[in-house]
């Protein structure tokens, strides 16, 4: 019983050893993104298909309102088999105009994942840079901390970032 403890101990401050010897720092990853031509451009052409696609619902939705509205206003002149055919019409429209909507939605998180990726994969490779450089073992984000006081490698990282989105095969070495 008492090696096991003595085993215990021995491996506590070693773990604690261990953690002294790492090195942590924080980034704002925020920070690093407003940096990002290719997110600016990405958040552009974003903003632009989302236009598209809301202008493409609000010109749909009109016609199914007007049609309705005509339907209505025609309703005592149609037989009620007339009546209830345009009805049914209309109401496939408005079906397939909610599955057109589900569809765009769905579009716009997939174009949203594509543009996105390529972003953070570059954060990823600087950041992994500058902690190579650095010979940094851990780093957080700062906006997961309560506080951050410790080293900050943003700049770092937006140096290493630019330095990548101009030419994504040769990276620096940050210093």
């Amino acid at each position: 019983m008492k090696k096991l403890i003595l085993v215990v101990v021995i491996s506590v401050f070693g773990l604690i050893n261990v953690i002294a010897q790492s090195t942590v720092a924080h980034v704002n990853t925020q920070r690093i993104l407003d940096t990002m031509p290719s997110r600016k451009a990405a958040i552009k052409q974003m903003e632009q298909f989302e236009e598209r696609a809301m202008q493409e619902l609000q010109e749909t939705q009109a016609k199914l309102q007007s049609d309705y509205q005509k339907l209505m206003a025609e309703k005592d002149n149609m037989v009620p088999t007339a009546f209830k055919f345009e009805e049914n019409r209309l109401m496939k429209k408005s079906q397939e105009f909610q599955q057109r909507q589900q569809e765009l939605e769905q579009e716009i998180q997939i174009l949203g994942n594509e543009l996105n990726e390529p972003i953070l994969d570059r954060v990823q490779k600087a950041i992994e840079i500058v902690c190579k450089y650095e010979k940094i073992d851990y780093v957080m984000d700062e906006t997961g901390l309560l506080y951050a006081k410790g080293k900050d490698i943003t700049n770092k990282v937006i140096k290493e970032v630019m330095v990548l989105e101009e030419n994504p095969i040769k990276p620096s070495v940050s210093n």
